[in-house]
């Protein structure tokens, strides 16, 4: 079974994803029983048979838009969101807007070219469970997560800047 970073430990995965094969089609593939991720477009086409399924997740890729579920947020247990490449940063946003915008609490999952570099940042957009490429060590990774002790901008993670946290020396600020 293959490990994840899930809420800052390294967990066993329990979800299966299911990318679609040539010449199959989002209405007409199978879902198996157990726990999955499916993708949006499949979603979208049997959610009148899966929707009420508490062990079926979604994946965004990363030129779909979160708003396609806004009316699904509060039933899905896991959304990810696929990063096909190291350098493609539209996953951020869309993890983003699920938090902030569509109020999403469920796990939401990094899936696809993740790396190590990526981890600090995704977590402080909403991310708390991370798929890492296979490649690579996870425990190293988790690491990723602590890279920085704080953080200057607002975020999903800290909503305050740095400027407003840190008490000033009145006195020394006017000499």
């Amino acid at each position: 079974m293959r490990e994840i970073i899930k809420d800052k430990q390294v967990v066993q995965d329990d979800w299966t994803l299911l990318r679609l094969q040539e010449g199959e089609t989002a209405a007409d593939v199978g879902i198996p029983a157990g726990k999955i991720i499916v993708p949006l477009q499949v979603w979208k086409a049997q959610r009148a048979t899966i929707g009420s399924r508490s062990d079926v997740g979604v994946w965004l890729a990363s030129d779909e838009r979160p708003e396609n579920l806004k009316d699904d947020v509060s039933a899905i247990p896991v959304i990810a969101v696929d990063f096909p490449k190291f350098t493609d940063g539209r996953g951020y946003s869309i993890a983003y807007n699920l938090r902030a915008r569509l109020g999403y609490q469920g796990e939401l999952r990094a899936i696809g070219d993740v790396l190590r570099d990526q981890l600090f940042y995704m977590q402080r957009v909403g991310f708390n469970a991370f798929a890492t490429r296979p490649d690579r060590n996870i425990h190293d990774a988790l690491k990723g997560l602590t890279d920085f002790s704080d953080v200057y901008q607002t975020s999903w993670d800290q909503k305050s800047p740095l400027f407003r946290r840190v008490a000033r020396d009145q006195a020394g600020a006017q000499g």
